[in-house]
């Protein structure tokens, strides 16, 4: 029923346990643990055939169905005696699909992970959580976007719950010469990969240089028992930087011997727990940021015409290239999404994977927080869309159906004011 996290292979559990599989094997700090192999997911739903019902009845119906099957026998019986090895406590139950992390297409915060759980039935339900997400709605879009027709099958990590004081996403040189990213904030990872803080950021170069922008990180999570609760920044922390030059190298480092553990640059999710640092997950980077010397949350525009009399100039991290000129839809939650036509430049506090849908149809995308390696800027730069990031108070600034130009290479948004 279970395989040993450091024994997994992505043939048989799946993308995000073969790579943590594999960085275990190379002497990487993973957190320890076990994986669901993708046959487990398989026998689950024998007869049930959920991507067909998906396609016949619509996403929700495969989800409720899969929800709705016993886990296979002795399954909770082997968590339990998973968790009992790994010594009791939360541990956070990860999904690892069959088409994630892929060179072509990362999924990025497509498919569903839950931290913080406590016990073995509760973990036996994160299990089906995360088999149930293979069918969110924003999951089989991506799928049809990135043209994948077949049903994927999901695999799942079950492994210790590391409380961070620190966490973040990094990205390994795609040359020997070029440097390593790294975003940073306090608490737990999702403030930063789902975009929802502006993130300390710093370039390491490949001399050992750091060049660090300490951004005004507001809110943080947090794990209180069995539950995450985000809570606010005591203000003497909020422009504090989160790691120092030595974390930052040594993170770096850490990036190297991943890269080439698994052949090729790499997204890279990390937390610090205990006082060290540890890895969470690592991808294959699918889309290269805009160029950049040194990350900025209001970069220097690069040059370009000045802009017309009356025009309001704002500035933002670049987080996916290219120009494009459209009606600002200010969007601040769900009820709004059905304001937002093809072409039309998408302004919003952030984005989380559930806005997913909006970026098959808009024209640029511009947010008030967020940093340049979270889900929703890897999803733009896949789709070839142009985004700018962390622009303060973009939307009370960009009034809505303003003609607005984004240039999300220069990280620079420009509109007429009547």
């Amino acid at each position: 029923m279970l395989v040993p996290l450091r024994a997994a292979s992505t043939p048989s559990c799946g993308s995000k346990a073969g790579a943590l599989g594999a960085l275990l094997r190379a002497g990487l700090p993973v957190p320890d643990g076990h994986a669901v192999p993708l046959d487990v997911y398989t026998s689950a739903v024998r007869g049930l055939h959920p991507g067909t019902l998906a396609r016949r009845e619509g996403p929700a119906a495969a989800r409720a169905a899969i929800l709705g099957r016993p886990v296979p026998a002795g399954l909770r019986e082997a968590l339990a005696a998973a968790l009992e090895a790994l010594g009791g406590g939360p541990v956070a139950v990860r999904s690892s699909a069959s088409d994630e992390d892929a060179h072509d297409g990362a999924a990025a915060g497509q498919y569903t992970s839950v931290l913080a759980v406590d016990g073995p039935d509760e973990v036996v339900e994160a299990v089906r959580t995360c088999w149930a997400s293979l069918y969110a709605d924003t999951a089989v879009a991506y799928r049809q976007d990135r043209g994948h027709d077949g049903d994927p099958a999901m695999g799942v990590v079950v492994q210790r719950h590391l409380d961070a004081e620190a966490s973040g996403v990094m990205f390994t040189p795609a040359a020997p010469d070029a440097p390593t990213l790294v975003e940073a904030s306090w608490g737990l990872g999702p403030s930063v990969v789902e975009g929802t803080v502006n993130p300390d950021a710093y370039t390491v170069g490949a001399d050992g240089s750091v060049v660090t922008v300490v951004a005004d990180k507001r809110t943080r999570l947090d794990r209180r028992g069995d539950r995450l609760v985000t809570r606010d920044v005591p203000a003497p922390d909020r422009d504090r930087r989160v790691l120092d030059d030595a974390d930052a190298r040594r993170l770096a480092e850490l990036g190297q011997r991943i890269a080439a553990a698994l052949g090729g640059p790499q997204d890279v999710e990390w937390a610090i727990a205990d006082g060290r640092p540890w890895i969470l997950q690592a991808r294959p980077i699918t889309a290269a940021l805009p160029h950049r010397t040194a990350p900025s949350p209001t970069p220097a525009p690069a040059p370009a015409p000045a802009p017309a009399p009356g025009a309001t100039v704002l500035t933002g991290a670049p987080g996916s290239r290219g120009t494009a000129t459209g009606l600002a839809r200010v969007v601040r939650g769900p009820a709004n999404f059905g304001r937002v036509g093809p072409g039309d430049i998408l302004v919003c506090p952030w984005t989380d994977p559930g806005w997913t849908p909006l970026l098959r149809i808009a024209g640029g995308v511009v947010t008030e927080v967020g940093g340049v390696l979270s889900h929703a800027a890897i999803v733009a730069r896949e789709r070839g869309i142009p985004a700018v990031l962390g622009v303060p108070d973009a939307t009370l600034l960009l009034a809505d159906a303003t003609p607005v130009t984004v240039d999300g290479t220069a990280g620079v948004v420009t509109t007429t004011v009547d």
